[in-house]
Order: structure tokens, then sequence, then C-alpha cells
């Protein structure tokens, strides 16, 4: 018979024992649970919040005290995390790309695929796979009001299910559409506006593209149509006058701009550059010289480095006045020195040629400077700043593209002396004391004033230093 005091002590061994064998459970239960949440906590993934644990850890634990077993409270905890992964929202798909978007400030590009029938004479893009329509002006100055007014709106549309227009013309090139309306007529802008923007598109497309050409020039695409059968094996079409109904699988209608004479790489499929507009420009004209280095016979006069010097006429404005006193004093310096006017009616081959045989070109800001595209790789060219703060300009046109063409540049900035402004206006006129109040009138004045009415006489003796140093930077002075 046990007394009192052993049946105490043996109903506390039986309560220590149950305590036992329900904090084992615990500990059996708590570990299968970190088992099932350490990955998800120490993941990269969705980690699941330290409160959201402790909650579950809990839930569990209320199951093992009421005799559920550990196993059933790790799967109802796995089930509660399933749900939860379940109706947590997926990211949302990437929203499809528009037909037509911005790919610069300067440019919009419209690119559509499937059944596109193109009617030129209404300026009219069909495609099956449209749902609503777009339009678009294909050149690269969407900013310029006043040149846009010259270039024609293009629409996609669906294609109509009942009264589809059937082709005429069939095609397994890529469409591309462009204007050569805007500005063209001008070089810089034929090259900024049209000419590398319709690389940067057709490059990659190794020759299988059309172009359509909106408000064409004859006299413009002649001029350049070398240029234009290296970028496609296809003609080019005068689109607008074009009776046809033309299909393809693919169409672009508009260019895309980078940057004012150049190519980006980091923003072209394949990193393809200006480096690659600049060789495609020397196999449509046959250009010998892809570096500027020095004939390897010493008695050959190519050894010296040659200097051409871009004249344009006092009445044009931006005329060297002493030109035949600077081709003097160049050809002191050891130069080859050329002379040549680009005009609208030049030879693009023949001038291209020229270029590409100098070393040097020196010119006053302006449209000709553009031939620098035609230098060889390692060559200098010096651009002569008129007065009147036109530093600015002179930096966005021709000092920043330079570095993509791989020519070395340099600037040459009229001073007051050497500008025909002060024949022109008193000491304390406006045009030559505030040049920058001429600036605040726009662009129309700064233009009229400081491009159209100015010609220049640089002095020889700073000249010459400038062209001393372009001389170092050539292989030729090196050598010397």
């Amino acid at each position: 018979m046990k007394t009192r005091s052993s049946a105490r002590g043996e109903h506390r061994r039986v309560g220590n024992v149950a305590l036992l064998a329900l904090m084992l459970c615990s500990v059996v239960a708590l570990s299968l649970i970190r088992g099932r949440f350490a990955p998800i906590v120490n993941g990269a993934g969705d980690a699941i919040k330290s409160e959201d644990a402790a909650a579950a850890v809990s839930k569990a634990a209320v199951n093992i005290d009421t005799g559920d077993g550990a196993d059933d409270a790790a799967a109802e905890a796995a089930a509660e995390e399933k749900e939860k992964e379940e109706v947590q929202p997926k990211p949302a798909a990437a929203a499809a790309k528009p037909v037509c978007y911005e790919t610069s400030r300067r440019s919009d590009t419209c690119e559509a695929a499937g059944d596109v029938r193109v009617m030129g004479s209404s300026q009219t893009v069909y495609v099956d796979t449209l749902d609503r329509e777009w339009k678009t002006k294909p050149y690269c100055r969407k900013h310029d009001n006043f040149a846009l007014s010259h270039v024609k709106e293009w629409t996609l549309k669906p294609l109509p299910s009942g009264a589809a227009p059937r082709c005429t013309v069939n095609s397994s090139a890529t469409a591309f559409v462009l204007s050569t309306g805007g500005f063209t007529g001008n070089p810089f802008h034929d090259y900024t506006d049209v000419l590398i923007p319709a690389f940067i598109t057709a490059h990659p497309l190794g020759g299988e593209v059309q172009f359509l050409v909106s408000s064409y020039k004859s006299w413009w695409v002649n001029r350049y149509i070398q240029i234009f059968q290296q970028m496609s094996r296809h003609e080019v079409v005068d689109i607008d006058a074009d009776e046809e109904v033309r299909c393809y699988r693919n169409v672009v209608v508009g260019p895309t701009f980078h940057r004012e004479l150049g190519v980006d790489a980091s923003k072209t499929p394949s990193g393809y550059s200006t480096a690659d507009f600049r060789k495609m420009l020397r196999d449509a004209f046959g250009l010998e010289r892809a570096t500027a280095t020095p004939s390897g016979d010493q008695w050959d006069i190519r050894r010296r480095p040659r200097l051409l010097i871009i004249s344009r006429r006092p009445s044009r404005g931006r005329a060297f006045m002493n030109e035949r006193a600077m081709a003097d004093m160049a050809a002191s310096l050891g130069f080859d020195v050329r002379i040549g006017e680009p005009e609208t009616s030049t030879d693009t081959s023949k001038f291209a040629r020229l270029v590409n045989s100098c070393d040097v070109m020196v010119g006053v800001h302006g449209a000709g400077l553009t031939n620098m595209v035609f230098l060889p790789a390692g060559a200098v060219v010096v651009q002569v700043v008129p007065y009147g703060r036109l530093e600015w300009l002179a930096r966005n046109t021709f000092a920043e593209p330079s570095a993509g063409m791989e020519v070395h540049y340099l600037e040459y900035a009229v001073q007051l002396d050497e500008t025909t402004l002060s024949e022109q206006y008193t000491s304390d006129h406006p045009v030559l004391r505030d040049p920058m109040a001429i600036h605040k009138q726009g662009w129309n004045a700064l233009k009229t004033t400081y491009l159209d009415k100015q010609n220049v006489r640089p002095h020889l003796g700073r000249l010459k230093n400038t062209f001393l140093q372009a001389l170092k930077m050539l292989p030729h002075g090196r050598d010397d």
C-alpha cells in the first residue's frame, strides 16, 4: 500500500514524463517546420517575412498541444504556404512594344510584321496584325516644325478584311519608308537627318531592305545612289509616285537618330558604329585610305602630308578672305596644299576621293566640313569658328562627332580683328560688343548676322601654330 507522499511522487514522475514527451514532440515539430521554412527565409527569391514565419510556428505548436501529429502540422503549414504562393500576384508580363515609338528626341520609328501592303500614292501602309491606326512623319527632326512642314505624313492601318488592296508587287525584303524632305540638299542634314539614320536601320538587314523614298528628289538620290546601293540590293523607289501595291512581310517607317553625324554603338544590335558607316562610305566611293599613313617610299610625294582648304564664295558668307596666303603658309610648313569648293553640283565621288587623299582639312564652320566623313582615320579636321560666341554650335556639329570618326579635332576661334563684321559695324554695336544680345533674338537673327554676313581673315601667325599642332598629330610629323 502506497503512502500519500509516494503517491504524490509517482504522480509527479508521471507528470514529468508527460511533460518530457510533450517537449520532445515540440522539438521534433519545430525541426520539421524549420526544414520547411529555412529555404524560403534564406533563399534569394520571395522570402517570407519573419512575422509570417513566427505565426506559422505558433500555429504548428497549437496543433501539437491538441494531439495532432508533427507531420500533420508541417503539412498544414506547407499547404498554407502553397496557398499563399498561388494567390500572390505574379509579375505582369512585359508590355508589348508599340508599333510606333520614340527612338530619340529627334526621331520616331514604326515597325510592323505580317501581311504588309504599301500604297505609296496615298502614303498608307496596311498591316493585318494592327488593331489601330498610327501616323508618323519619317524624318529625323521631329522637333522642327519648319522641317516637318516639308515632310509627308504616313499612316499605318489595319488591313481591311473585305476590301484589302491586292498585291501587284511582292518582295522578301524589309520595306523601309523614309523621306528626303526637310532640310535635304545641305550636306550636313543629308548625313545627319537621312543617310546615317538610314544606315542605323538598314545595316543589320544585310542588304535585304528596300528603300521607299517619300518626297523623292531625283537629283538628291542620284547624288548618293552609291550609298544606297551599299545598304540595299533592291532598287530605290519613288514611293509617292508609285501606283503599285507593294507587299512585304516586314516594314519600317521612319529612320532612327542617335547623334549628330554619328552612330551610338551601345544602341545598335551588334555594336556597329560610326566606323562601320565610314567603312561603308569607302566601299561606296572606292576610297583607298582607311588611315592617314604616309607612303613607305621616301621619294613618293605622298610622304608629304596633304592639307585641304574648304573654300566658299564670299557672297555666301564664312569665306576665307586670305585663302591664297593661307595656302602659301601651309606649303612653307611642308604641306601639299589643295583647295576645294564643294557645291550641290559637285561630283560626290570625286570630292570624296579628294578628301580621302588628305591628312588635314580646314574650313570655316559650315556644311562643307561634313566632308570629314571621308577623311582617313588619324587625320585632322580644323574648324574655324566665326566671331559671335558660336563655340556651342561648333561643338555640337563637328567637334563631338570627330571622336566617333577617329579623326583629331582642332579649333581656331576668329577674333574681332579677323572678321569682316568689324568693317560693317561700329565698335560699340551689339553685334560686336554683345553677341549674346543677338543670340537672344533667335536663330534667324544669329544665322543672318554671324553666319550669312561674316567672312574671315585669320592671322597667319596664329593659324600657323594651329597647322603645326596638326602636323604633330600626323604620322608624317612624327616621322620627320
